[in-house]
């Protein structure tokens, strides 16, 4: 591909742009699980219209756009409230869950280094975190014990207190966990973190609003949010169940000192001091006003009716996949969030998998235990008989059907089984070799 010599007529290039679309996921008729947040197309159009007005804005400059430090003090300021924080939280937006978390254990490093002299600090997290921390202590050269689970699929306080370590700078649970929906003992785990002297961090990302919401509908939600003691730091993401444009999600600290760790300020260079609260430079407006002017038009109780319904989904399409026989959820979830396996030795989960995509449904895949992932939301409601219809026809071809499916379980993108089963390789290789070559 290069660029072309003279520039082309723009119908021309938006119908193309639109052709394109033809063969990725159908997400507005609701046959896609996860990925796309939607409501539907009036609040769509509103979304973007909002988000438009902000495209060309820059959130680096706050003396430049002031609207834009308004828009983002406001959105962690409602967030805060909602979520157990006083008049102490403080808070950024960011790019996505995973910038907020690689912020969460940069600043707990940084603050380890400072606070603790501990030279190479240490994370202890359940073996459900999201891969999102393991990147981070990655990138910024932390020491990470992933700890087994319950039975239930929640963090086990009492294993992740032996993991802990003199090193120990960070303590994570997750509010829920993405693969099975469930939120971990978050009073007990940040008692392990505030006895070993350490940050918690509550990963609520995905759940944050929906599960506000539903504890304030009455739902019985386990306590997880900075209103708990000992609970340091919170991420949450309104480009998720807050359904404002992608690229938005905020991380709340508690403790406003916490925060100084999280910054980065250099004044080595001839272009002047250059500083700024998260990974980006250059912080599109868009994200950032779209999400503040999403939240006040829905507002709390427009939260609440959404939550509401698609909860009502969720048990909906929970039923009906009890009745389907040789089926069940790995775990009973906390919210709008399941996964579903095979009880019956003679079903292989992953094939269920590959006859709903035959069917155009877009689940994801699992593994430890094989299973299928359903994010539900709000606009699945009208879809719940067609999918229970098509999972039923998907389990009576995969009993008869010979062997499993042959792809790996790999978030986000299909793949043939390593043979190996060495997965993170495979995951680099189809990267280099496949997704992203130009």
């Amino acid at each position: 591909m290069k660029l072309p010599e003279t520039g082309r007529d723009g119908e021309e290039v938006l119908a193309e742009m639109e052709a394109r679309r033809e063969d990725d996921a159908d997400w507005q008729s609701g046959r896609t699980w996860s990925l796309v947040y939607h409501v539907d197309e009036p609040h769509k159009q509103f979304k973007d219209d909002a988000h438009a007005l902000y495209s060309t804005q820059n959130a680096l400059s706050p003396s430049a756009f002031p609207s834009l430090v308004g828009f983002e003090n406001e959105v962690v300021g409602m967030l805060a409230d909602w979520l157990g924080g006083d008049e102490g939280t403080v808070g950024n937006m960011s790019s996505g869950g995973t910038e907020s978390i690689l912020l969460a254990v940069k600043t707990a490093r940084d603050w380890a280094r400072a606070e603790r002299g501990i030279d190479r600090p240490h994370v202890v997290l359940p073996e459900t975190a999201h891969p999102a921390f393991s990147k981070g202590a990655h990138y910024f050269g932390l020491e990470e014990t992933r700890v087994p689970c319950g039975k239930d699929w929640r963090a086990d306080p009492e294993a992740m207190a032996e993991a802990v370590r003199e090193e120990t700078a960070l303590v994570v649970a997750s509010a829920p966990s993405y693969p099975h929906g469930v939120v971990d003992p978050v009073e007990e785990v940040a008692a392990v973190a505030r006895e070993a002297g350490a940050m918690c961090h509550v990963d609520a990302c995905i759940g944050g609003i929906m599960l506000a919401s539903l504890r304030d509908l009455g739902r019985d939600v386990p306590p997880f949010d900075l209103s708990v003691e000992g609970v340091t730091s919170l991420s949450v993401d309104p480009h998720k169940y807050g359904y404002t444009a992608k690229g938005a999600s905020a991380l709340l600290w508690a403790d406003a000192d916490h925060r100084e760790h999280q910054y980065f300020a250099f004044d080595g260079w001839p272009g002047g001091v250059y500083a700024g609260p998260t990974m980006a430079g250059t912080r599109p407006g868009g994200p950032i006003a779209a999400a503040w002017g999403v939240m006040q038009k829905l507002g709390y109780e427009g939260y609440l009716d959404l939550a509401a319904t698609t909860m009502e989904t969720t048990e909906a399409l929970l039923d009906g996949v009890a009745e389907i026989d040789g089926l069940g959820v790995v775990a009973e979830p906390d919210m709008t969030i399941f996964a579903v396996e095979s009880t019956d030795p003679d079903l292989d989960a992953y094939r269920v998998h590959a006859e709903m995509t035959e069917r155009e449904w877009g689940l994801g895949r699992q593994q430890r235990p094989e299973s299928i992932h359903a994010s539900v939301m709000y606009h699945h409601r009208d879809c719940v008989e067609d999918f229970l219809a098509d999972l039923r026809e998907s389990v009576a071809v995969a009993r008869e059907a010979d062997g499993g499916d042959d792809r790996a379980p790999m978030y986000g993108m299909n793949a043939e089984m390593a043979e190996d089963g060495d997965y993170a390789n495979l995951a680099k290789t189809m990267l280099n070799d496949a997704v992203y070559r130009p």
